[in-house]
């Protein structure tokens, strides 16, 4: 290949190397506590004006869920749908871009935060990461590594409380909840 297109034979080897790297560093990664808080700002950091892809939420932190993706019924959309319906939500949260997590492989953002009634789940508060599948060949290696340290972060730092879980639909979740 590098014969017949060395640019392109460069950028793959580099992006293969880059893959297997974020492999081996996610294996001993770990992560410590720091002083570094959020407050209520991040949430008015991002000015989305496009309120006709926006949905009205009725347990989120904010009055409107802008969820990722262009399709009125995406993943985000559906999930904070379910979430909005079902008794045992609270509150959630659609996490925005500024929430980040420093990983080896570049800064990772978790999607939601949730808490849930007390008593109805063994957990209350959970971050989920809602990806349009759980089958990891479908996810890049590089998402696969930045996921993989943010569930090293949230289990470290967790206590019996806290939990964080890669899902694909509030089924998904619930399922993951109940088996706990």
């Amino acid at each position: 290949m590098y014969k017949i297109s060395p640019e392109e034979f460069i950028s793959k080897v580099s992006r293969l190397i880059n893959e297997e790297k974020a492999t081996m560093i996610v294996e001993d990664i770990t992560y410590n506590p720091t002083e570094g808080t959020y407050d209520s700002s991040i949430f008015t950091a991002e000015k989305n004006r496009d309120f006709n892809k926006a949905y009205r939420a009725k347990k989120n932190v904010q009055d409107y869920v802008f969820a990722d993706g262009t399709a009125e019924r995406s993943v985000e959309r559906r999930f904070a749908e379910d979430m909005d319906m079902d008794d045992k939500v609270v509150v959630y949260a659609k996490l925005p871009r500024g929430f980040q997590i420093p990983t080896p492989v570049g800064n990772y953002a978790p999607d939601w935060a949730i808490a849930f009634k007390k008593g109805t789940v063994k957990h209350i508060y959970f971050i989920a990461e809602t990806k349009g599948s759980m089958e990891s060949m479908d996810l890049r290696p590089i998402e696969q590594a930045k996921i993989s340290c943010a569930k090293k972060l949230f289990n470290e730092l967790s206590t019996d409380d806290v939990v964080y879980e890669q899902v694909d639909s509030f089924q998904n979740l619930m399922n993951i909840m109940n088996s706990i």
